[in-house]
């Protein structure tokens, strides 16, 4: 699967436009807006894979690709909420404890650390819960559904969910590998790291697509958009 979703933008004439789009706009991903955008993609592209359609969307209707992202992206922050108000708490903690003394310092760190941890823990819990949530919201097309606990809960606890994750991860990794070579060179890894970090996620999504369709037992589409031969359910 991983060698299929890595060359998963290649099997489109256009991939290299593809690219190039995608990398320009996770490149100024710190206006929010291309941010978004790049979301509606990734939305797109769970939305065809997990029908079976492995044709690469396009970035076009511009307008529903930033409706799709602004709602993919808000549920992301929701579930980002927690470890970063936990992040917020530990610090207000600390700082309150502060004080001379080393049993103060001690109280100081001893906060510091399981606040650190559960954050972690709570940061990794999320990033594992966001695909899946927006897969929820890509096929049903409803912003509840990105919290539908009932969804949701069947495809998490699944091997072929958690297995699809890890492989999203590794990718993810080693592209963040990748960007951290070209670093080297000053601003080659910011901006050729852009087109690798969007190539890459494209990748994962691909394959966290495949896997939604399979848990969810959902109906495989031709190239011509018809109902073919359903899934099993996993």
């Amino acid at each position: 699967m991983i060698t299929e979703s890595l060359g998963y933008l290649r099997t489109s004439d256009d991939w290299m436009k593809t690219v190039v789009i995608g990398g320009l706009l996770t490149l100024f991903g710190f206006l929010v807006v291309p941010t978004v955008l790049v979301a509606g993609y990734l939305v797109r592209v769970l939305r065809a894979t997990m029908h079976g359609d492995d044709a690469p969307p396009q970035f076009d209707d511009w307008s529903d690709l930033a409706g799709d992202g602004l709602r993919a992206f808000a549920i992301a922050i929701v579930y980002g909420l927690v470890p970063a108000i936990l992040v917020g708490v530990t610090a207000g903690l600390a700082a309150a404890a502060a004080g001379p003394g080393p049993r103060t310092g001690l109280v100081v760190g001893a906060v510091s650390l399981v606040g650190g941890l559960l954050a972690l823990a709570l940061g990794l819990l999320a990033a594992y819960i966001v695909p899946a949530a927006v897969a929820n919201y890509a096929e049903q097309a409803s912003f509840r559904a990105g919290f539908a606990v009932g969804d949701l809960r069947s495809v998490l606890t699944s091997g072929t969910y958690a297995t699809a994750w890890l492989m999203g991860f590794a990718i993810i990794f080693g592209a963040g590998i990748v960007t951290a070579v070209l670093n080297v060179v000053p601003l080659l890894g910011t901006v050729v790291g852009a087109f690798v970090s969007f190539y890459a996620i494209t990748a994962a999504y691909y394959i966290v697509g495949h896997a939604w369709g399979d848990a969810r037992g959902l109906e495989l589409h031709d190239d011509d958009g018809e109902t073919g031969a359903e899934r099993p359910v996993v």
